[in-house]
């Protein structure tokens, strides 16, 4: 799968791209990543990409053309069958586990990273198919929710975890948080394992940690029992 990111600092995303499971994952080969720093098409020799906002307000806003011109010049040199265009935003839908395994249905996200006050509406309007949001917080842009996207979305792609599996059987997989899990040393500080867990006896710990997931959602997440699940966040 291919991430392109269209952002004012690439720089930002150097170290969470480069290590751990999305670096073994650029470097195999499994997902692409590619950086296009805004200013490229901004307008004239500065390369202005912000200006003030029509009708007064403080801060900057970020001009529509350098962001139109950015995903013209990508889908150009490098043509997809199946992409979506997702802008960064407060305002945007929830990433959640479901919408990262949807997104990761697509062969190309182009992410649009939002900077200063907002992006020009003719963005949302006319460019993004949706609007993403990680949670109900203003950040100074969207290049750590651009991150958190494609570390979410990754996850879901073939060959990026040891186990394909592993994806849904993480917490939220089933509308609920995961169940406690303990290695060696059998016993830390007068903290035991649960014998369920030493007793070879899968069946009983497959139920022990059913009802200890549940127990876990009741008390910190209450709200991912309720309703029919449309609550359902990361």
């Amino acid at each position: 799968m291919l991430f392109d990111v269209v952002t004012l600092f690439p720089g930002l995303f150097a170290g969470p791209l480069q290590e751990s499971i999305l670096g073994r994952a650029r470097r195999g080969g499994t997902v692409g990543i590619r950086l296009h720093d805004l200013r490229r098409w901004g307008i004239g020799a500065q390369r202005q990409v912000d200006d003030t906002p029509y009708g007064g307000g403080g801060g900057m806003i970020l001009r529509p053309e350098p962001f139109f011109d950015a995903v013209d010049w990508i889908r150009r040199e490098y043509p997809v069958q199946a992409e979506r265009v997702v802008l960064l935003s407060p305002q945007g839908g929830r990433l959640t586990h479901d919408s990262a395994r949807r997104l990761a249905g697509f062969e190309r996200l182009i992410l649009l990273c939002g900077r200063y006050e907002g992006v020009d509406e003719r963005v949302r309007e006319g460019l993004a198919d949706e609007e993403l949001s990680i949670g109900d917080m203003v950040l100074t842009g969207g290049e750590l929710p651009a991150m958190v996207a494609i570390d979410a979305v990754s996850r879901f792609i073939p060959g990026v975890l040891g186990r394909k599996e592993a994806a849904e059987e993480d917490s939220f997989a089933r509308g609920q948080l995961d169940s406690p899990y303990y290695t060696r040393p059998p016993e830390f500080r007068g903290r035991a394992v649960p014998e369920v867990l030493l007793s070879g006896d899968h069946g009983a710990i497959s139920r022990w940690r059913e009802k200890k997931a549940r127990e876990a959602t009741r008390t910190k997440r209450p709200d991912l029992l309720e309703g029919d699940g449309q609550h359902r966040r990361c």
